[in-house]
């Protein structure tokens, strides 16, 4: 939740029905990846003028527009001038090396732990944060951004959508012309074509990224080794989140597995060179993100293990024992014992006239039952409590009001026992106010760069790490390490701290 997190007034029938709870949550708590294909959202959509149009928009409005929408939707830009330079001379490079021609890319830092890359037309190029913190020399950083070059090179988003054209109109003409049934089966058949289509698109975007960042004398290899990171990263997520992480590909997945990307970049690389040709400059790419913020951005909500703090907004919660919490654009959610329990903290705008109680049994929660409300209070707070059911689920519900906004805290389970009702308690009771102090106490974690000592070891570093589960797993996955591995004496490393 990035707490900002208000529906902004949306009425309550807007809200997420409960029933749709747990398949919410589970799909919000996907493991992020990088290197997707974002092109089909990048490219603007431009439609001819209507006649007697007052004024036309130029391809530079439209990029700006689509360049503000893009930096919105991922967290706003992120100021760190040592990265952006180190960045823009990588794709100086890049452009050189690339059939671009004289296209100039310039990149802009997104503020999202999200590891995520993308790029315009126009040469803009974005990368998260999570994506530089992520990365473990130039070779890598170059591979992600090449890979994004490679997309607008060849045109993925029209040839995508012209494909998801074509293929909505084949439906519907078989849908009109036969039947439902057989427009539903030529419509899916449409869909695993146009799946294979997108994968195909990413494999030969790799597979262009490798041979131009070899031209432009970068190691070829770090392709591979950034998608080996990416995929640790998906499993570690996984682990945290008690998801099983099999690599089984969905039929109507559009990226290829990660296995399958990397087995792809190696072939590519070896058709290049032997290991060891090439620029790789881990020592200066990490002087380069040296301080960079990691994780959340304190602004939209922080978490720490099972506690989630919003200095911005002033408040803290817990979430029982045994839940990992996850904070996203609209809600605060949590997962815990496989996703045999799941919570959602989000908050609503209801009018101050409008009884608590009489909110809760508004309709926008189904299978509420009615007789188990019951109000009270939660540090001081007006408070409103209810349970609901649907279907296998059984739900624990809590309305806070705070300052002007309605705190919705629920509780899926399923089985709703004295003990599961106890441990829900406490954490609703565990929501409470914090100081302005404890607000300005809160401070976003940062990267940060040491050079290994003799005997220095991943445990005595890994252990120099704050605000992090399982550090010694995070360090070795930060730093491109196998389990089991020993540290170079005055190599650099990177370790997460407060």
């Amino acid at each position: 939740m990035r707490l900002s997190f208000s529906t902004n007034g949306r009425r309550p029938s807007d809200a997420v029905c409960v029933r749709k709870v747990s398949s919410a949550l589970a799909a919000m708590l996907l493991a992020s990846c990088a290197l997707v294909d974002q092109q089909g959202v990048m490219a603007p959509a431009i439609r001819s003028a209507p006649p007697a149009a007052p004024r036309t928009v130029g391809f530079d409005s439209l990029t700006a527009i689509e360049h503000k929408k893009l930096v919105a939707q991922f967290g706003g830009e992120y100021s760190w001038p040592a990265a952006e330079r180190y960045l823009n001379d990588i794709l100086a490079r890049l452009a050189g090396a690339s059939e671009t021609g004289g296209q100039v890319y310039r990149v802009t830092i997104l503020n999202t732990p999200v590891v995520n890359a993308f790029a315009l037309p126009s040469g803009n190029l974005y990368a998260s944060r999570g994506l530089l913190a992520l990365a473990n020399d130039s070779s890598e950083i170059a591979a992600v951004m090449a890979h994004e070059i490679a997309h607008v090179t060849a045109k993925h988003a029209a040839a995508r959508a012209e494909r998801e054209k074509q293929a909505a109109v084949i439906a519907e003409a078989a849908n009109v012309i036969q039947s439902r049934q057989k427009g539903e089966e030529v419509e899916a058949t449409q869909k695993l074509s146009f799946a294979g289509f997108s994968r195909q698109q990413e494999v030969d975007a790799d597979r262009v990224g490798v041979a131009v960042i070899a031209r432009a004398g970068f190691d070829p290899y770090g392709a591979p080794r950034f998608l080996t990171s990416l995929g640790r990263s998906i499993a570690f997520r996984d682990a945290l989140l008690g998801q099983k992480t099999d690599g089984r590909p969905d039929m109507l997945a559009t990226h290829p597995t990660t296995p399958e990307r990397i087995s792809q970049a190696t072939l590519a690389a070896r058709q290049i060179a032997a290991p060891g040709v090439g620029k790789s400059d881990r020592a200066s790419y990490l002087a380069a993100i040296n301080g960079i913020a990691f994780g959340e951005d304190p602004s939209e909500g922080l978490v720490r293990g099972r506690m989630f703090l919003q200095p911005r907004l002033g408040f803290s919660f817990r979430a029982p024992e045994g839940f990992v919490l996850e904070n996203t654009r609209r809600a605060l959610l949590g997962k815990a014992f496989g996703g045999r329990e799941a919570l959602r903290l989000d908050n609503v705008v209801v009018g101050p006239a409008t009884p608590l109680e009489t909110y809760l049994a508004s309709g926008w929660l189904d299978g509420l039952i009615e007789s188990s409300i019951r109000t009270g209070t939660v540090d001081g707070m007006p408070a409103a409590f209810g349970i609901a059911r649907a279907g296998e689920w059984n739900f624990r519900v809590a309305v806070i009001r705070r300052e002007g906004e309605v705190y919705r805290l629920m509780f899926a389970v399923r089985s709703l026992n004295e003990e599961a009702e106890r441990r829900f308690q406490e954490s609703i009771d565990s929501f409470h106010s914090i100081t302005p102090d404890e607000a300005a106490r809160a401070r976003a974690q940062r990267l940060q760069i040491v050079v290994a000592a003799a005997g220095d070891t991943v445990e005595s570093l890994s252990q120099r790490m704050t605000g992090v589960e399982r550090p010694a797993e995070m360090f070795l996955l930060l730093n491109g390490l196998e389990a089991g591995a020993a540290l170079r004496a005055g190599e650099a490393y990177k370790l997460v701290v407060e």
